[in-house]
């Protein structure tokens, strides 16, 4: 298919009416990781081709944790969040398409930092940091484009603290989802969901999904989106067909992974932090089976700005990622729209 071609597709997909608005399954969560107050969130989305990434800005620095648990990531400064090292704040989080290509994008989040006075101090002037996480896109149209600095740079500009676009945007734009057996993958995308308690906890995350696994909404039991039946029109339930003797497709080796962000405006240090980015993948596991393969370079990122004096505890705020972590990710299924090859949930019978 032409590039323009697949360019006019996806407009045409986007109009699609989708089944959730005729009655059927309601899209769980609400609210978003710009809840946590201060931080910021923007995209930039290539209109080239389905790629692009998304930046979660928190410019005075929030204390950062980071956990991966795939075996195929494409990280940065990951090694920097590691409890017994010397930073502890991070100035914004990028996440991104076009594998290991994509992590250009954050030089361009530092250009716009380093433009705006943020950063770590030092003797030589502010550094700002800028711990990134990518996904694999590039068998999604014209795999020779592929976020820039430039990329990272336009969606910091575009950063704001209102209502956050979900699917078919920024690190979600090209991503996919159900492809361990190789059978009628379907579209993936990037979701976003807060919990705000009455004592003002507030506990969010941004996912981006391009997992090799199904997409499972964990209240019900469904799977939401993920391999299809050899007819398309509806879902195989992988790991059940691996049960019964299929094989797991040859060649997908690192070209999968769903990273994310989650936030809160609790007090954490920075091994806390870290806690809480392993606890919520327990919520990337209830909602995509199988998760953390070899196929995947699952991982996620945990921030606390700190603004909030409320006597919040480790493992509820834990618990509580967990919970967004889920609800994000089956919101990044649930809002994207259909591409060429891969439809979307919106157009699958469920």
């Amino acid at each position: 298919m032409k590039r323009r071609d697949f360019v006019g597709a996806m407009a045409l997909a986007s109009v699609a009416r989708p089944r959730w608005l005729e009655g059927e399954m309601p899209i769980p969560g609400g609210g978003s990781i710009t809840d946590v107050e201060g931080i910021r969130v923007g995209h930039f989305t290539d209109a080239r081709r389905p790629t692009g990434c998304t930046v979660v800005l928190y410019e005075r620095g929030a204390v950062g944790g980071v956990d991966v648990r795939g075996s195929a990531p494409g990280t940065r400064e990951t090694d920097l969040l590691r409890p017994i090292n010397l930073v502890d704040r991070v100035n914004a989080v990028v996440l991104a398409g076009g594998s290991a290509f994509g992590l250009d994008a954050a030089s361009g989040v530092m250009r716009y930092l380093d433009e705006h006075g943020a950063g770590f101090a030092t003797a030589g002037g502010k550094v700002p940091i800028v711990p990134a996480a990518v996904l694999y896109d590039l068998t999604v149209g014209d795999g020779k484009i592929r976020p820039t600095a430039e990329s990272g740079y336009q969606a910091c500009q575009h950063a704001a603290t209102g209502p956050v676009a979900e699917g078919n945007v920024g690190a979600g734009a090209g991503a996919t989802v159900g492809k361990l057996l190789g059978s009628h993958p379907m579209k993936g995308g990037i979701g976003t969901s807060s919990i705000t308690l009455a004592n003002g906890l507030v506990v969010a995350a941004i996912v981006a999904v391009n997992c090799v696994g199904d997409v499972i909404d964990h209240e019900t039991g469904k799977i939401v989106a993920g391999a299809r039946t050899p007819d398309g029109k509806s879902f195989l339930n992988q790991v059940k067909a691996i049960r019964t003797g299929a094989g797991v497709a040859p060649g997908g080796t690192g070209q999968n992974t769903t990273i994310g962000v989650i936030a809160t405006n609790a007090k954490f240090d920075k091994t806390q932090m870290t806690k809480i980015a392993q606890m919520g993948h327990d919520g990337m596991a209830r909602a995509i089976n199988p998760s953390h393969t070899s196929y995947d370079g699952d991982t996620l990122f945990a921030l606390s700005t700190g603004t909030s004096s409320v006597n919040a505890t480790l493992v509820g705020v834990g618990a509580l990622a967990a919970e967004v972590v889920s609800d994000a990710i089956v919101r990044a299924v649930m809002t994207a729209t259909s591409i060429p090859g891969y439809p979307s949930y919106r157009d699958v019978q469920h």
